[in-house]
Parts: C-alpha cells; structure tokens; sequence
C-alpha cells in the first residue's frame, strides 16, 4: 500500500533513540523528509541524521530539549529552515519524576506534567502555523497504557499525565479540524528492544520475566518499538485521514499486572 507519503516533512521529538528512532526509520522508508531533536549527544544526533540521509531522503537534527519553551522554538525554526515546512508532528518526548503518591512532591508533579502534557502543548502551538501554511497535517501525541491501566504506572503522577495527553486528542482535533489539522494519541504497551529496559530485565531474570510475559500478554510476547512505528506511519498517512481526535493502543490487549519489583528499575 502506497501510503501517500512521499515528501512529506516529519519532526520527531526525542527521536534518536528508543521509538523515536524507529519511528524515524519508518518515515524515512516511506519517503519522507525527517527532523529529529534530542537531548542525546551531537555524536548520536549526527549518526542518526547520517543513517535517514541514506534511504535518500532529506534529514537534519539538533540538540535541543522541547521541555524548554526556548529550545522548542529552536526546534521548529530548525526544521521549517532546513526542511521548508511541517506537515506531521510526533510528540515523543515524556519522562516522569518522583514516584509513589506520598514520596513524590508538589515539584514531581509539575515536573512531570511539563515534561509530559505542557511540552506537547507548546510543540503544537509552534507547529500549527507551519502546517496551516502547507494546508493541514498531522500530529501525534505518543501516550502509555499507563494512562489508563493504574497497576502498570509507575507512580500515579505519570499515569495522570499519560492519561491527559489522551483525552487531549479529541478536543484538539476539534479546534483544528477546520485546519485539516489532524490529532491522535498512539498508546504502546510494553516493548522490547536491544537497548531497552525490558531486556536489561530479560537478561536479569528471566524467570520472572517469562512469568511476566505470561500473565500480562495473551498473545505470548511483548511488543516491539517497530510495530508501534508501524501504527503511528499509518496513522500519519493520508491513508488515516478519517480517524481523527482518536485514542490508538498498540498493546497486544496487555493486562495490568505489575512487573514483579518494576518500582526498583
């Protein structure tokens, strides 16, 4: 399937690594032209600007962290630069700080929802301009099932802010509808990758962790950072042009049970 992509100009918030990374990838395979920011060293943004170059696409990066209102308009002045415009924003970035109700403080929280919520707000605000010159685009807020499955979030904090980000879709996508502005939230479950946590712990203890994989996922497997990408390329297409202000978990129908010890990660 030709999903409509070709050419189009993509920025990927904390894209260097993780999801972000394939996400990337993924674009750049479909022809796309890709932005990417992170708070990585110049040394791993320029690796990964040199490998989207080679699927022979346009591709630039900066180091920037989209937390800072400043920064972030660095990003975006970046991008629209280097690439001429925006049409499909992926807001990837999100950390969390403190952890269980009564050890994390009043800071945590407001941390927590900046890095989470408010970033992603600012990033569209910025953006939006750009894709109504260009006649609509896409952007996608990266969730959790934490925002909605309380057992598997690691402090509640976390879980608030994920679950804000989802039902920010639908009334966005209303106030940026008339913009053929599209808005939708990817929900991963847990995924595992060479350079992730998921197989630090496999590595670690892999009793506990087939016991994990057992009770939590029906389908026997966690899921990987390639089939989430795969999701939100689609979802960016013009293919998806008629799901908007919509919720999309990526989770193999995982079920809310804890990792045994995860609060010790």
């Amino acid at each position: 399937m030709d999903l409509k992509l070709q050419n189009k100009i993509v920025l990927i918030t904390g894209g260097t690594n993780g999801l972000g990374l394939r996400t990337a990838r993924t674009f750049a395979g479909e022809g796309c032209h890709v932005s990417v920011c992170s708070i990585d060293s110049e040394e791993i943004i320029n690796k990964t600007v040199k490998e989207l170059r080679s699927k022979k696409v346009m591709a630039t990066g900066i180091q920037a962290n989209v937390c800072n209102p400043e920064d972030a308009k660095k990003v975006v002045g970046h991008t629209v630069d280097q690439l001429g415009g925006i049409d499909i924003l992926i807001n990837n970035v999100g950390k969390r700080f403190g952890d269980s109700l009564f050890e994390a403080t009043d800071e945590d929280w407001l941390k927590t929802f900046d890095n989470i919520v408010f970033q992603a707000i600012r990033m569209i605000k910025l953006v939006v301009p750009e894709m109504r010159k260009r006649g609509g685009g896409s952007i996608i807020n990266i969730a959790s099932v934490s925002g909605w499955l309380p057992q598997l979030a690691k402090g509640s904090q976390y879980g608030a802010s994920k679950n804000s980000l989802i039902f920010l879709a639908e009334p966005l996508a209303l106030e940026l509808s008339h913009d053929n502005i599209r808005v939708n939230t990817v929900s991963p479950g847990s995924m595992i990758s060479p350079d992730g946590v998921w197989e630090k712990w496999h590595k670690k203890n892999r009793g506990a962790y087939d016991e994990y994989v057992r009770t939590s996922f029906p389908m026997g497997r966690l899921g990987s950072p390639e089939e989430v990408a795969d999701v939100i390329v689609f979802l960016a297409s013009p293919r998806a042009h008629w799901i908007n202000g919509r919720h999309i978990p990526v989770d193999g129908l995982q079920q809310p049970v804890p990792a045994p010890g995860y609060k010790n990660w």
